[in-house]
């Protein structure tokens, strides 16, 4: 029996003194320590060595009680020591989330955890913003803008610009005029020089990288096949271009780099998707020079020696600027495509990229965002390995957990790309820096930068999206997630019998209009057209040129059956689902809201001051009631009348008994006092920070007429009479709280003092006492209140 009861003691203890250390409820599953109770803590310090196992909501945290010797137990007995709180419970407390918190059956929880969730996650969110746009500025569209008007819209000597090239002639009349014009500028405007030397400079701003590279793909003679009917009158047959029948073999001077084939691989090159068809980085190449005159006659050379000819499919023009006004790169790539068709496609792409990141005072304070950012995904890497390790597969059948995942993957390519570039950066410019002869190859570099951007711009999309994740706390903030959720097996069937008649029409119009109309000349553009046709931008007269009796048709039964029958089929599926949703909520009761939680807040911390200011006033109260020297047994027994437990009385006590002698003097009653009062102003100051309004409001509200007393819903309660009850609820719980913990500890002695009688007995056949066990003394006024 003694052993039951010494582990029972034991186990409870422990049991309560696991509840202190966790702080937050944890999954059994996780870490199997029990949910904790909500504590107060008081005005003394809380340094509390135990509690009794009725403890609630309202319980007080006391100090270790200043005991008198004939009030406890004997100083044999070991102290209990507080657990320390285990690694469980500070990840718990650090990484809980609504996955994690058994919020199941505690609806207040679930929205506390969710908010705290939600301001996290909105930190977050802000610095991810600042990353994402402070690499980008308004600065970047002008700077391409004037590129573009430079080098694509200015027009040569004849009239033509780079957008206007239709044939060979025109790409040699661009390339010796408005392209050397625009990439070599070593006057002002009004022709006194620059005094840079041979360095250009583009608009006087943009220093222009190294040298420019004229790039070209063909393709091998004969590697189509003619057919016998022709092959007396074609000599040469040169196919659509593709990689496997690119021209590898020397020709025209054969001594330059012009005329000799480089593999992709040999010239650090990377493919490019032109209009017609995607080219490989390989190819005969010229490197240009450094001044207006040499590049002059390098593009004279390659003229007069037709370095393009029949089996020529793409031309590339790449180079590199750079403005240190606002550190940007430009890179530039001009293609003119040569169809086996004949003729000339022109097409450029201009990509504004900043690759010198940390150079002024804002870029510094973007790292220091993005080390904030490292520090979150760090964060939340942890968070989601604890949901996995909790939830197991169940954790991916939820979307937004998958959403997580996605972000986090995309964040940690995108730190790994960052320093990649900067150091992929600082070694071009080196090896640019020691020789400025060379072509300055960013366009490797420039194309990841673009991806990276457009990286970022997605995760921030999925970013804002998962806010709906937080927010579904509330019943009106579900309405969309639920009514899309309730319809998707709907929408789905539907997306079926939408396709098939949407990609019907597809290839008629693409078997009908594809030779004529430009929007119809593929499948892809005619879906993308079809599309624009449902938004009402189409070009009627084109469809009726094409063909006038079929074109008319497809486009009034396309409008009649796709946007008239199947696009509001589509949206009645959605309103009729939106109004069952609504219904169903508007019938369900308000969940707890946002509000109710901050106000809840606002008045359990006011309960907490006014509670604690109280507690004070009565210890004051205390020690304006005794006359000189204070002895323990007067202070305990003015306080236990105003509600306060035996161990609240004795810490207060012991905290100013300096000598230890149970009687307080007049030194110590003004050290008391003072401090006291000091406490007094702080909860005061306090109080009236919370707002001294909500008070009032609640002590001057009109009297209870009899109608609400007798309505049950229309209960009032007045505040002092709400602060008398919880004080006695407190202190019948502080009293019960000591009861069953001294009902232990006798039960426990009893078990001890049977031992040793039994002992006795068997050693001396009779019944003795033994002297070297202390007899069991009980406090009166711990019998007289039992």
């Amino acid at each position: 029996m003694n052993n039951r009861a010494d582990s029972h003691l034991t186990a409870q203890v422990e049991c309560e003194m696991d509840r202190l250390g966790n702080g937050a409820w944890v999954n059994q599953g996780y870490c199997g320590s029990p949910p904790p109770t909500r504590t107060v803590s008081t005005v003394y310090a809380p340094q509390t060595l135990y509690k009794g196992p009725t403890e609630s909501m309202y319980k007080l945290d006391t100090p270790a009680p200043f005991l008198h010797p004939s009030e406890g137990p004997q100083s044999t007995e070991k102290p209990l020591v507080r657990k320390q709180r285990s690694c469980c419970s500070f990840i718990k407390g650090l990484w809980g989330t609504t996955l994690t918190e058994n919020t199941s059956d505690n609806r207040e929880l679930f929205v506390r955890t969710t908010i705290r969730e939600l301001v996290v996650y909105l930190v977050f969110l802000v610095d991810m913003c600042l990353l994402t746009y402070g690499m980008t500025s308004s600065s970047t569209y002008y700077y391409t803008n004037a590129m573009t008007n430079l080098f694509v819209n200015t027009p040569s000597a004849s009239g033509g610009s780079f957008q206007s090239i239709g044939a060979m002639a025109d790409f040699w009349a661009f390339a010796q005029g408005p392209l050397l014009d625009g990439l070599y500028w070593s006057t002002w405007y009004n022709n006194q020089s620059m005094n840079h030397g041979d360095q250009s400079f583009i608009y006087y701003e943009n220093m222009l990288l190294g040298v420019p590279r004229i790039r070209q793909l063909k393709v091998k003679n004969n590697s189509c096949k003619i057919p016998n009917d022709f092959q007396e009158e074609i000599i040469g047959c040169y196919d659509v271009y593709s990689e496997k029948k690119e021209d590898d073999l020397s020709f025209g001077l054969i001594n330059g780099t012009a005329w000799t084939y480089h593999t992709e691989k040999a010239m650090n090159g990377s493919s490019y998707w032109g209009l017609l068809t995607t080219y490989s980085g390989a190819g005969y190449y010229q490197d240009l020079s450094r001044t207006k005159e040499e590049s002059a006659a390098v593009l004279e050379e390659l003229m007069s020696n037709l370095w393009l000819d029949q089996g020529t499919r793409a031309v590339f023009i790449d180079f590199s600027t750079y403005n240190a006004n606002i550190n940007m790169f430009c890179v530039l790539t001009l293609v003119v495509e040569f169809p086996a068709t004949g003729g000339a496609i022109p097409s450029y792409q201009i990509r504004t990229v900043k690759l010198l990141r940390y150079v002024a005072t804002w870029d510094y304070f973007i790292l220091g965002c993005e080390m904030v950012f490292c520090l979150f995904i760090l964060y939340y890497i942890v968070e989601e390995i604890l949901e996995l390790r909790i939830h197991k597969l169940a954790y991916f059948k939820s979307i937004w957990n998958i959403l997580d995942i996605v972000i986090i993957m995309l964040a940690i390519v995108a730190i790994i790309f960052n320093i990649f570039r900067t150091v992929k950066v600082d070694s071009l410019l080196g090896s640019l820096l020691r020789d400025p002869g060379i072509y300055a190859d960013f366009e490797f570099l420039a194309f990841w930068q673009t991806q990276y951007n457009n990286m970022n711009a997605v995760n921030l999309f999925f970013a804002w999206i998962k806010i709906f994740k937080y927010i579904s706390f509330n019943k009106t903030m579900t309405q969309l997630s639920s009514t899309l959720g309730r319809c998707a097996k709907d929408i789905l069937g539907f997306a079926i019998m939408f396709f098939i008649v949407f990609f019907a029409y597809a290839q008629l119009g693409y078997l009908l209009f594809g030779t004529v109309v430009q929007s119809f000349s593929t499948f892809a553009k005619c879906i993308s057209t079809q599309f624009r046709i449902i938004l009402g931008d189409f070009n009627y007269d084109a469809i009726d040129s094409a063909n006038r009796v079929l074109g008319p048709i497809y486009f009034v039964t396309y409008v009649f059956f796709v946007f008239f029958v199947l696009l509001n089929m589509f949206l009645a599926i959605i309103n009729d689902t939106y109004s069952e949703v609504k219904e169903e909520l508007s019938s369900q009761k308000d969940d707890l809201h946002f509000t109710d939680i901050i106000k809840q807040s606002y008045m359990k911390t006011f309960v907490k001051l006014k509670l604690k200011k109280e507690k004070i006033s009565d210890v004051q109260k205390a020690l304006q009631s005794g006359s000189g020297e204070i002895e323990f047994k007067d202070f305990r027994e003015t306080l236990k009348g105003m509600g306060h437990g035996d161990e609240e009385i004795s810490a207060a006590f012991a905290q100013f008994d300096c000598d230890k002698n149970q009687i307080l003097d007049t030194n110590e009653q003004e050290r008391m006092i003072q401090e006291l009062e000091e406490k007094r102003n702080a909860l005061s100051a306090e109080i009236n920070d919370l707002g001294m309004n909500y008070e009032k409001e609640l002590l001057e509200k009109p009297p209870v007429n009899s109608e609400q007393r007798n309505d049950p819903s229309q209960t009032n309660v007045d505040w002092e009479q709400f602060l008398s009850l919880t004080r006695q609820f407190v202190h019948l719980e502080n009293n019960m709280a000591g009861i069953t913990l001294k009902i232990d500890l006798i039960m426990e002695k009893l078990g001890l003092q049977e031992k040793a009688h039994r002992k006795d007995m068997s050693d001396d056949g009779s019944v003795l006492v033994s002297m070297d066990k202390a007899p069991l003394q009980l406090d009166s006024s711990f019998v007289s209140r039992m």
